[in-house]
């Protein structure tokens, strides 16, 4: 990196530092003209020209080398490189544009870390299932074991997870691209949950989990403008995740109130929690935090963020709730706590892009 002196940096508009630039060398070819009065003409002009182009050297370095360090590092990022940095100490525009380009840079470097990091997920999310697929088939070919139906179910139970895995792909790759619509409509938040409840316990009845789930009852006259089939893929994973870290005969409670001009869903397990250090990057791709892993694609929470912001609403992990059984001097409340908070408006702002371009 450059590091000679830039004495033009403190100045702020690159109109001024090439005013400066002009009449500095100007200034000095003039001063060799009255310095070099009985010199022969041409020494004095020669001596004069020579002085005014290293005055201008000296003057427009400041100028012109972040533009040639932007040109080093934008060669460099086309190699992949994308740890080098502009000096950026000049305060005109071309200073602007350093900071910006700095800026550009940290981007695309982490970019290319979540590309690469990416990349690396879901390789290993499809490796599992596609090698207990094989394994299974490989006996049934083998010989070594019946295509019988506890057989035929380990193979389509891994399949069904190579399917989620591809259809959560396919989603935050439609998130995005922004090209995930949302189809709002009207709905009884009652009737709702009732729905989304029923398909959970279902899915853990399947699973062979022995899990509970409880709805709030004072959930009449409760409305929430959003779209039905995205809202029920948000509860969906949220009910699943909790009923996969719940104890055996453990109970999920999902309640549903007015906060203002929100409206605030719950979803609490009586599992083993998350950390408070690990809340924030839960719904970060393929994040499970410190929880064991229980067949999650670890990307069931990062579509559900990125669903509740297309309605305009937050998602986070909160403290557990504190019960009367809580005591002092007893445990800390265990368990985890989601909170998702809708607007009740139908007023959505459009600076996202991905609400732009629906």
């Amino acid at each position: 990196m450059d590091v000679l002196p830039r004495p033009l940096d403190p100045i702020r508009s690159i109109k001024f530092k090439l005013g400066i630039l002009l009449v500095g060398s100007g200034a000095v070819g003039i001063l060799v003209f009255r310095l070099g009065i009985g010199w022969l003409p041409p020494k004095t002009t020669l001596t004069a020209i020579g002085l005014a182009l290293l005055t201008s050297q000296i003057l427009a370095h400041g100028v012109t080398s972040p533009l040639r360090e932007m040109t080093a590092a934008a060669r460099a990022m086309a190699r992949g490189d994308y740890t080098r940095r502009v000096r950026a100490t000049s305060r005109d525009e071309v200073g602007e544009l350093a900071v910006a380009f700095n800026q550009m840079a940290g981007d695309l470097a982490e970019a290319d870390r979540r590309r690469r990091e990416l990349i690396a997920n879901v390789s290993h999310e499809l490796r599992t299932p596609i090698t207990a697929l094989q394994g299974v088939l490989e006996n049934i070919v083998d010989g070594v074991a019946e295509p019988d139906l506890p057989t035929l179910r380990i193979a389509l139970t891994q399949t069904e997870r190579l399917g989620h895995l591809v259809a959560d792909l396919l989603d935050l790759s439609r998130l995005d691209a922004g090209v995930l619509p949302l189809r709002r409509q009207q709905l009884d938040v009652a009737d709702f949950l009732d729905e989304v409840v029923q398909q959970a316990t279902v899915n853990a009845v399947g699973a062979g989990r022995d899990v509970r789930f409880e709805v709030r009852p004072e959930l009449t006259k409760l409305h929430v403008e959003a779209d039905p089939r995205r809202l029920h893929q948000v509860f969906a994973n949220l009910l699943d995740n909790a009923a996969r870290h719940s104890p055996p005969g453990g109970t999920v409670l999902v309640t549903a109130d007015r906060v203002g001009n929100q409206l605030r869903f719950e979803v609490i397990d009586e599992g083993e929690g998350i950390p408070e250090r690990l809340r924030s990057e839960v719904f970060e791709r393929f994040t499970r935090g410190e929880r064991p892993s229980g067949g999650g694609t670890g990307l069931g929470l990062a579509i559900a963020h990125w669903v509740v912001e297309l309605h305009g609403g937050t998602i986070a992990v909160t403290d557990p709730p504190v019960t009367t059984a809580d005591q002092p001097g007893a445990a800390p409340p265990s368990g985890c706590r989601i909170q998702v908070s809708l607007p009740l408006s139908t007023e959505v702002e459009l600076s996202d892009p991905l609400l732009e371009r629906r």
